[in-house]
């Protein structure tokens, strides 16, 4: 399909997410659309909570209007969900891929209840508190996603939300002081008090070091759920895979040099060279046959629950 839907779409990824970008091009062409779709449309979405453009160049007043503007996301994504067609095209992808895949109407509204949760400036006492929002902002699109790909099997869409999981923690660790900045913490009480941090101050780089211990504890816990999304892709159709593979790939490097750069990297943003991407790539096609053929499909235990 080329249309102007999915034009619009293919810039919201080429611009909003070089990470899933250089992934979604190994998908078949109607995955592709269908998943560059859902992602315009939920990159859309966090811009509007968050007061910026394609992930970039956050408003300064980005909080006043968040209410107001957060209804409008909820009005304008029922609306399409019931069916409703629409000019917008961010809003028409949606209403596309939801309508082709069946995807039931209950996950794109848990996505925006984890932008409720940032609106409403939620406060994360426990692992499991932080877990739920990494569910409602990436768990539930991972789901949608793997949906997407033809998965229907409830443990197969457990593993799927795992990755989204993973994805999250990975992020919260990277952007835990850019996010500080704005008033936003989602590393839980639990784990800031067990390494003597009462509040966060990004000023303070005497307390650098022990954030970072923290920011280590939730790439440790990232780990378990990258291992559980690893087995499910052996479920998956083998291109989607693979892209799902490359991505996972890309997202636990961030994490990689995240633990290799110590506080210091976070003097400046942890991301992967286009040529790490690639060679990343290739490593995520191993993967797709040892899924295959040799992982051992570990059960899923003690790993936290969607809903």
């Amino acid at each position: 399909m080329s249309d102007v839907v999915v034009a619009t779409s293919e810039v919201a990824i080429a611009q909003g997410s070089q990470s899933f970008a250089a992934a979604a091009r190994l998908f078949d062409r109607e995955t592709r659309d269908d998943a560059v779709m859902l992602y315009a449309w939920c990159r859309h979405c966090d811009d509007v909570i968050d007061g910026q453009t394609l992930g970039h160049a956050q408003e300064a007043d980005f909080r006043n209007g968040q209410q107001e503007r957060l209804e409008l996301l909820k009005a304008q994504t029922k609306a399409v969900l019931n069916g409703q067609a629409t000019v917008d095209p961010t809003f028409e992808a949606l209403r596309r891929v939801v309508k082709r895949h069946q995807i039931p109407a209950r996950h794109p509204l848990e996505l925006l209840a984890g932008f409720e949760m940032d609106v409403a400036n939620r406060h994360y006492a426990t692992i499991d508190d932080t877990l739920d929002y990494c569910y409602h902002v990436a768990g539930v699109v991972g789901v949608m996603m793997a949906m997407i790909m033809g998965a229907r099997e409830s443990a197969v869409l457990d593993r799927a939300s795992d990755l989204g999981l993973a994805f999250q923690l990975t992020n919260i660790a990277r952007d835990i002081v850019e996010d500080a900045r704005v008033g936003r913490v989602y590393v839980p009480d639990e784990i800031l008090t067990r390494h003597g941090i009462v509040e966060i101050d990004v000023d303070n780089l005497a307390q650098r070091p022990a954030l970072y211990a923290a920011a280590l504890e939730l790439l440790d816990l990232a780990e378990k759920y990258y291992a559980s999304a690893y087995i499910g892709m052996s479920s998956l159709p083998p291109r989607s895979a693979w892209a799902i593979a490359a991505a996972r790939r890309v997202y636990r490097a961030i994490g990689s040099k995240l633990r290799a750069g110590g506080p210091a990297a976070w003097n400046e943003r942890v991301s992967t060279t286009r040529n790490e991407k690639i060679a990343l790539l290739g490593l995520g096609f191993l993967d797709v046959g040892m899924t295959r053929f040799g992982a051992k499909a570990e059960p899923r235990t003690g790993l936290w629950q969607r809903p």
